[in-house]
């Protein structure tokens, strides 16, 4: 939907589970990302609406800092579309039952389920998480391997979509799972609109790795933003890592490092991503020809776009049309 669009928009409901401890980022994260208004979009009305949710009327947050009040209690989560349950430092004090039970609660009547850093703690404890892919920060896997061996945990990655239920590695990686939100929701270019709103990376692959320990370089690197400024203007021509890293004036494995460090992901993942991302904006905007789509965003061939697009969205092009792209026109695929 980009600004301007006349399609109507449906307010989702997003309830925010704060409970003893929470981190205040988390809950900010969410509040930021569906719960202000988006002058942005040109929308006539805004897209989500957020309502916090506490099991008890007062709410000491993590470390203290201030007591949460003036809040829902957690029959809110009734009416949620989509519920966020933030992490807190102490996810191996089990959650109290009456948290878990809104939970199950939740996904039982189909709610969309995210949890943001060791939320997902709280997600394996309410039993969603059994036998189903999902990660936490780097800093909790033993801890979580040991309280749910039966949870197929990424470690990793930066967040993982298992559907209807989702976890985010880290408190700035739920960002990344927010905006991946806005994409899945209301497709690649009103991500975009956000992200720069934001001024956030637009995207970052979900199976990119976690910034975990590691040591210092001796000297920082150089910023990559003109480098991918120059990239971003050129999807379309046959750009490879070679020519990245002469335009750098550095060699190949310097240019990996520096994507390495500063983005977390290899320079060719990046490229990928980012025509990914051109294509699904030129389906939105009503191109129908698969072969043109495909050129212009530099993946050559119909059949890579509907692989890569497929892998990168769960959907097929024209499955992708349908959600995101503007009305009339002819379908891209069968």
């Amino acid at each position: 939907m980009p600004q301007g669009s006349s399609q109507p928009v449906r307010t989702h409901r997003v309830a925010v589970i704060v409970d003893e401890g929470t981190n205040p980022f988390e809950v900010g994260v969410a509040t930021e990302l569906f719960g202000l208004p988006r002058p942005e979009l040109g929308l006539p009305c805004a897209p989500y609406r957020v309502t916090l949710c506490t099991p008890t009327p007062e709410v000491p947050m993590n470390h203290g800092f201030f007591t949460m009040t003036g809040t829902a209690g957690l029959d809110a989560v009734d009416d949620a579309d989509t519920l966020v349950v933030p992490g807190r430092p102490d996810n191996v004090v089990p959650r109290g039952e009456a948290v878990l039970d809104a939970i199950r609660s939740a996904h039982a009547r189909g709610a969309r389920v995210v949890g943001f850093c060791t939320g997902t703690f709280a997600l394996a404890e309410a039993g969603l998480l059994e036998g189903r892919r999902a990660t936490t920060h780097w800093m909790w896997v033993d801890s979580f391997r040991e309280l749910h061996p039966d949870v197929l945990l990424e470690p990793d990655v930066l967040f993982v979509d298992d559907g209807d239920v989702l976890t985010a590695a880290g408190s700035s990686a739920a960002l990344d799972l927010g905006l991946h939100l806005w994409r899945r929701d209301h497709g690649a270019e009103t991500a975009n609109a956000v992200s720069r709103r934001l001024v956030f990376a637009a995207h970052r692959d979900g199976g990119q790795r976690q910034f975990v320990e590691r040591p210092v370089p001796p000297a920082p690197d150089e910023s990559l933003g003109p480098l991918l400024a120059w990239a971003q203007a050129r999807l379309g021509e046959p750009l490879t890592v070679a020519d990245l890293a002469a335009r750098a004036a550095v060699s190949p494995a310097t240019l990996h490092r520096r994507f390495r460090a500063q983005l977390g992901a290899t320079p060719l993942a990046w490229l990928t991503g980012e025509r990914v991302a051109l294509a699904c904006r030129l389906i939105e905007r009503g191109e129908v020809r698969l072969d043109v789509v495909a050129a212009r965003s530099g993946l050559g061939t119909a059949a890579n776009l509907r692989a890569r697009l497929r892998r990168e969205t769960g959907l097929s092009p024209s499955a992708y049309r349908r959600r995101f792209g503007t009305r009339g026109g002819e379908a891209l695929d069968p």
